[in-house]
């Protein structure tokens, strides 16, 4: 943020601390990080390109999850313009399993922009991070302050929550005046000495000590200062709205062998969730899955791809079709907003004439796993295997 608008936000929410309280908030949460930081593959490194790729699987994701994920992500594309050129197999393959495929993607179109806008570096600046596409004010804060020492917050779930409780701040933290109001106060704390360290100590700290349901967090080096501990109301902050109804979706996924043990796969496209990923073929379904017939099973299949032709399925089986109900397993997947529940339904050709089509093809199951896929899809044909 410029000064002059940084200065602006720290006289609209003035923290009203003294210079020794700030000073005393400081050494108390970097004399702890000292200590107790955690030991993390992104933080041995100082290469602005690293930490934000780092920052990036961090969204959404656990940090557990992440380490062999950043390790392998790395070594493969080492450089910004390694990045840059990198295939979308490729991209699609190293975050196979992570989700919210977005950010590797919106990734990439950042590090066309390095290499264009930049001269294949990272820009040093708040405004140069915030110009690339994927980075927000976090993302931004983070890497700027980590890489470069810039004296900017991080504000995080887990930085959201630390300030709500120190001061009990009874404002929705989804509303950008709240947001306003922490960055207000967190300018005024950060230390301009070690910004990077500041920003990872109160990370650490909401992930490890004051955690969601831990309203007593008694090892916490920020106790002093914390007023919802002292007057026992950290049970009530954050204040967060209510999230988004999720929305349920029935669908079912063909899983099409033909005689030589092959199955129809297809790429989802843009407009479609999981794009650029491999999957069985899928069609949404409203149906009591009693009383049915094989054709009215394989309906849904037909409407959807108007290319698979009902000659083709007179030659199929329903392997998990027992009389006129279907006996098949579901997998639940949930996303932000929708949580589909996909069926399994294992079809059987008996003819092996049958070439590729225009949106479909034929592969194996060792094929398919050197394509994209997502973790969706790898729960499905694991029910196959097993």
């Amino acid at each position: 943020m410029k000064s002059n608008a940084k200065q602006q936000l720290i006289e609209q929410y003035p923290l009203n601390w003294s210079e020794a309280k700030i000073q005393s908030f400081r050494e108390q949460l970097l004399g702890w990080y000292d200590q107790h930081q955690r030991d993390l593959p992104w933080r041995r490194t100082d290469n602005p390109y690293y930490i934000w790729v780092s920052e990036i699987m961090l969204q959404q994701t656990q940090v557990d999850t992440v380490k062999p994920y950043y390790e392998r992500f790395i070594e493969t594309l080492p450089t910004i313009e390694a990045l840059a050129t990198a295939s979308e197999a490729e991209l699609l393959s190293l975050w196979q399993g992570l989700g919210y495929y977005s950010r590797v993607r919106n990734m990439q179109v950042a590090a066309q922009q390095v290499m264009s806008d930049y001269d294949g570096q990272m820009p040093k600046t708040i405004e140069g991070l915030l110009s690339l596409k994927g980075i927000g004010p976090y993302t931004a804060g983070a890497v700027g302050s980590i890489a470069f020492g810039l004296v900017e917050p991080a504000i995080d779930g887990n930085v959201m929550r630390i300030m709500s409780r120190l001061f009990e701040i009874d404002q929705d933290i989804t509303l950008t005046s709240t947001r306003k109001l922490m960055a207000a106060y967190l300018y005024q704390l950060i230390d301009p000495e070690r910004p990077g360290d500041f920003n990872q100590a109160l990370m650490d700290i909401g992930a490890t000590i004051m955690t969601p349901t831990n309203y007593e967090p008694l090892e916490s080096p920020l106790l002093d200062f914390d007023q919802s501990y002292h007057n026992g109301t950290a049970h009530l902050f954050p204040i967060k709205a209510k999230k988004v109804k999720v929305i349920p979706q029935m669908k079912f996924a063909y899983a099409i062998r033909n005689v030589e043990g092959e199955y129809l796969v297809r790429q989802h496209t843009e407009d479609e969730l999981l794009h650029g990923l491999w999957h069985f073929p899928m069609a949404d379904v409203e149906m009591v899955m009693e009383g049915v017939t094989q054709h009215e099973l394989l309906e849904p299949l037909l409407d959807q791809y108007p290319e698979i032709t009902e000659s083709l399925l007179r030659q199929a089986q329903l392997i998990q079709f027992n009389g006129d109900q279907l006996q098949a397993p579901t997998i639940i997947h949930q996303f932000s907003h929708r949580k589909w529940t996909v069926t399994l339904v294992e079809v059987a050709l008996n003819n092996s004439a049958i070439s590729n089509f225009e949106s479909l093809k034929w592969a194996s199951m060792a094929q398919m796993t050197e394509l994209p896929l997502s973790t969706l899809q790898q729960k499905l044909m694991q029910q196959i295997k097993s």
